[in-house]
């Protein structure tokens, strides 16, 4: 259920991709105590992006999960930021990350929902 998407206007490999979900896909589970096989996560090709006026690297995160506790957003964010910067090298201040906690009854999977 916790639902991960990564977008950057950072170029990237394959294998730089491959390892970037990886990581990020046990990362939220280990953060959010979350069985990993729910995390979904997504890292979409890259996108034009400015941030403070400027083209160079940067992000745009968004975690949506059900039950995401509010006073866990700010180890999220220092564990996703560090994630973000050591794979892709993007400093950790050209990061921005929306947190959404979603309710279970506006959770489909599997034809129902949670």
């Amino acid at each position: 259920m916790p639902y991960l998407t990564i977008q950057t206007n950072q170029d990237f490999d394959a294998s730089k991709t491959k390892m970037l979900l990886q990581l990020a896909s046990q990362t939220v589970s280990e953060l959010l105590g979350k069985p990993e096989n729910y995390v979904m996560v997504a890292l979409p090709p890259p996108l034009p992006m400015v941030f403070a006026g400027s083209e160079a690297s940067a992000a745009y995160l968004e975690l949506k999960s059900i039950g995401l506790p509010q006073e866990s957003t700010t180890s999220l964010s220092n564990a996703l930021c560090a994630l973000v910067n050591e794979q892709l090298g993007i400093p950790k201040d050209r990061i921005y990350i929306e947190f959404s906690n979603a309710e279970r009854s506006m959770w489909g999977w599997n034809g129902r929902t949670f």
